[in-house]
């Protein structure tokens, strides 16, 4: 049976090749940081790293190291079980509280993954009475949670009141009991902040929900790093977040649903891929904490951080590249033509400048970039080193 599949499957991928859409993996020798040992061409070099999530440096910070290996003495290292059964440790309730605390919300339960948290919200929450409005440009995890409820589906495009409005009114007509608002804080793609207020301002006028994934903003967006509700005024006013342990917080794994005590409740009970996958392991709810005691202590590595940005943002603008408009560390260098997207990013890393070049299917078509991610562990030097290598590798690109 697979002999026929095979041949299917094979012309799929010689066509994904053709058309410059492969996505090759390199492996990486080394911790992840601002500088990593990675495999080009069979041959290893250390290259400057600008497209991990890890926005804080905090990847392979030693007090997060340290904090994991004494949680893995003290607690093990999985708990082989679901929560319910008996998976839940006192290191796990103690980082649900205290990422509560952290946000703003009056309980928090953990997921192995965002993925899964965004996975296990939508069928446990709605019915086929209730209506969910999705931003256009929201992450696949939300879109694959929605696909999973019987809810109504509706969507506005991509941070557009005008539109959501029509949205929410429509659900309202409609006679949907529950109305159910959901963002992204941050969009992966483009670095772009949802307009928050506003959202609640809307939710508050028809009635809604608002539930947010902060993904690519808890840690270091917003005066305390506690993310885009934080930065908007809105934290009183969200009433699900969602988000990950795998990028500012550690880059481990793992993901929260931080909410209104009675969804977190529900959600025990009922959130499928909370029942049915494994705890959180130890290690990593521990190193968690202490990456909330050096949030809440200092704000240099966020300070460092918006630096770094600010003179990426400006350097490659002056040089004349097309980079979309913010302030996030997420800076979408757009390139449009798929292949030229993927052989600059060859060049970069000849030139030791490791990033990657994103197309269709992860964006549009014909809005192939280059998504640069800066780091507080990056140097003033590291960012000037990589802007240089855009203009050398544009030049060669050119010639």
């Amino acid at each position: 049976m697979f002999d026929s599949a095979r041949d299917d499957l094979r012309t799929t991928l010689d066509e994904i090749r053709a058309a410059g859409l492969h996505k090759p993996e390199r492996v990486i020798g080394t911790p992840q940081s601002a500088t990593v040992n990675v495999t080009a061409g069979g041959r290893p070099g250390e290259v400057l790293n600008f497209c991990a999530n890890n926005y804080l440096g905090l990847a392979d910070h030693p007090e997060v190291l340290a904090a994991a290996h004494e949680a893995l003495d003290r607690w093990g290292y999985g708990m082989a079980s679901v929560r319910f059964i008996c998976g839940t440790q006192e290191v796990h309730k103690e980082l649900e509280a205290r990422l509560s605390a952290f946000l703003g919300q009056e309980d928090t339960i953990l997921y192995s993954s965002c993925f899964d948290a965004n996975g296990g919200v939508f069928e446990t929450l709605l019915d086929g009475q209730d209506a969910v409005i999705s931003d256009a440009l929201n992450h696949a995890s939300i879109i694959d949670g929605i696909r999973l409820s019987k809810a109504r589906r509706f969507r506005y495009a991509n941070r557009d009141m005008a539109d959501l409005e029509r949205q929410l009114k429509e659900a309202t007509e409609g006679g949907a009991r529950r109305k159910l608002i959901v963002t992204d804080g941050v969009f992966s793609m483009d670095g772009h902040v949802a307009p928050l207020a506003e959202i609640c301002d809307l939710a508050d006028r028809h009635d809604a929900m608002v539930m947010v994934d902060d993904s690519h903003a808890v840690g270091f967006v917003g005066p305390g790093g506690r993310g885009t509700p934080e930065l908007h005024g809105v934290m009183d006013r969200v009433d699900i977040l969602t988000g990950t342990l795998g990028k500012a917080l550690g880059g481990a794994s793992g993901g929260y649903v931080a909410a209104r005590a009675e969804i977190v409740a529900l959600l025990r009970q009922r959130s499928r891929p909370y029942l049915f996958s494994n705890t959180l392991a130890p290690v990593i709810a521990a190193a968690s904490l202490k990456v909330l005691d050096l949030l809440e202590s200092a704000d240099d590595l966020r300070v460092r951080l918006g630096e770094n940005t600010a003179l990426f943002r400006r350097r490659m603008t002056e040089e004349g590249f097309d980079i979309l408009p913010g302030d996030h560390p997420i800076a979408p260098v757009m390139i449009g033509d798929a292949s030229r997207a993927g052989r600059l990013a060859e060049l970069l890393l000849e030139r030791g400048v490791y990033v990657i070049g994103f197309s269709y299917p992860v964006v549009p078509e014909g809005q192939a970039r280059i998504r640069v991610q800066l780091s507080a562990a990056h140097s003033t030097e590291d960012v000037n080193r990589a802007v240089d290598a855009f203009v050398a590798a544009r030049a060669e690109l050119d010639a």
